[in-house]
C-alpha cells in the first residue's frame, strides 16, 4: 500500500507533458468566404477532463484568441473572454456553463464558482465579459492596473509571483507588461503549462515599452529553467506552418502553426532580445516575431487597437 501511495504521489507531482493532439491539433480556421462558414463560433479543445482550451472562429472575428478554463474542485478559472461581446454569435458563457454540467452534476455544479481573469486588457481579450458580469457565483476582475494588483496581490509590480487556489490546484501568476500595461503569465503546475497570453505566440507580438518586455522575457525564461514546463501556450496563432505570417485581418488561415511553442523557444526569443540590448528593433526567431512600436502605432493602437495583438 505505501509503495502504491508513493507512486501515485509522484505521478501527481510530475506534470503531464503536453500531447501529441495538443501539438498536432488542427483547429478550425475561418473560410475564404466567411459567408459560408459552417464551423462552430467556438472550437472545444478537452486536454483532459479539468482542462480545457477554447477557440474563437476567425469567421466570428478574425482575431481568434484562444480562451483557457482550468477546473479545480472549488472553482473553474476561464482566461481571457475572446473578442466578440455578442452572446449569440458568440456563446462564451454558455459555453463554459456546459463544460461544468459536462465535468460535474447537479448540486455540485450550481456550487462551483467562476473565476474570470485576462492576460490583458486589450479589446480582443475582454470583448465577451458583459456575459459574464453580474451572473451568480462569477467573480470578474477587470483587466486595469488597480484591479489587477489588488486580485493578485502583487504589491511590487512587475516584480513577484501570485498564487490562485482553484481547490486541488494551484496558479502562480507572473506580471509580464511590456505588450501592453496589465500583461500577466499563468502556470499550471498539473499540465506543466506555462501561458503567454500575448507576450509569446507563434505570431507577431506588438510591444509597447521595449525595456519592460525584455525584462519580462527574461522573467519568464528563468521561471521556465526553474519549473518543469511542458509547453509555452499564448493566445494567437498568426504564422503558417512555415514560418510566414498570414496578412493582418485575415480570416482564414489553412496549414497553421502549432500553438504549442516550447522553453526552448522561450530561451531562444529571451538570448535575442538580450543581444539586442535597450535599442528597440524587430527580433525574430522563426517561432515569434517581436515588434516595436513607434510613436504613431502606439497612438493607433490605443485608439483603434489595429496593433493590439
Amino acid at each position: 500500500m505505501q509503495a502504491l501511495l508513493f507512486a501515485a504521489a509522484i505521478a501527481i507531482s510530475i506534470p503531464a507533458m503536453a500531447s501529441p493532439d495538443l501539438a498536432e491539433k488542427v483547429w478550425i480556421h475561418g473560410s475564404e468566404e466567411c459567408a459560408l462558414n459552417r464551423d462552430p463560433p467556438i472550437d472545444i479543445f478537452k486536454f483532459d477532463p479539468d482542462t480545457t482550451i477554447l477557440r474563437q472562429n476567425k469567421c466570428v472575428n478574425f482575431e481568434a484568441p484562444f480562451i483557457y478554463v482550468l477546473f479545480g474542485t472549488q472553482t473553474a478559472l476561464v482566461l481571457d473572454t475572446g473578442a466578440t461581446r455578442d452572446a449569440k454569435s458568440f456563446p462564451l458563457y454558455d459555453t463554459v456553463q456546459t463544460l461544468i454540467a459536462e465535468r460535474v452534476s447537479g448540486t455540485q455544479s450550481q456550487n462551483l464558482q467562476i473565476t474570470v481573469i485576462h492576460s490583458h486588457g486589450h479589446r480582443d481579450h475582454k470583448a465577451a465579459d458583459a456575459q459574464f458580469q453580474g451572473k451568480p457565483g462569477v467573480t470578474l476582475v477587470k483587466p486595469t492596473d488597480k484591479a489587477v494588483r489588488q486580485y493578485f496581490g502583487f504589491s511590487d509590480w512587475p516584480s513577484g509571483l501570485a498564487h490562485i487556489d482553484l481547490g486541488g490546484r494551484t496558479l502562480e501568476a507572473l506580471p509580464v507588461p511590456g505588450h501592453q500595461g496589465q500583461d500577466i503569465a499563468l502556470y499550471d503546475e498539473r499540465t506543466g503549462w506555462l501561458l503567454t497570453g500575448d507576450t509569446v505566440y507563434p505570431g507577431r507580438v506588438y510591444v509597447k515599452k521595449w525595456s519592460e518586455y525584455r525584462s519580462s522575457i527574461a522573467r519568464l525564461a528563468a521561471f521556465a529553467e526553474t519549473h518543469p514546463v511542458s509547453a509555452v501556450l499564448g493566445s494567437h496563432i498568426e504564422m503558417a506552418s512555415d514560418g510566414t505570417l498570414f496578412p493582418l485581418g485575415a480570416t482564414y488561415q489553412p496549414q497553421e502553426a502549432s500553438l504549442q511553442l516550447h522553453v526552448d523557444d522561450l530561451s531562444a526569443l529571451n538570448q535575442a532580445l538580450q543581444q539586442a540590448g535597450d535599442k528597440p528593433q524587430e527580433i525574430v526567431t522563426g517561432k515569434v516575431i517581436v515588434t516595436p512600436l513607434n510613436v504613431v502605432q502606439k497612438v493607433i493602437g490605443t485608439l483603434l487597437k489595429p496593433f493590439g495583438g
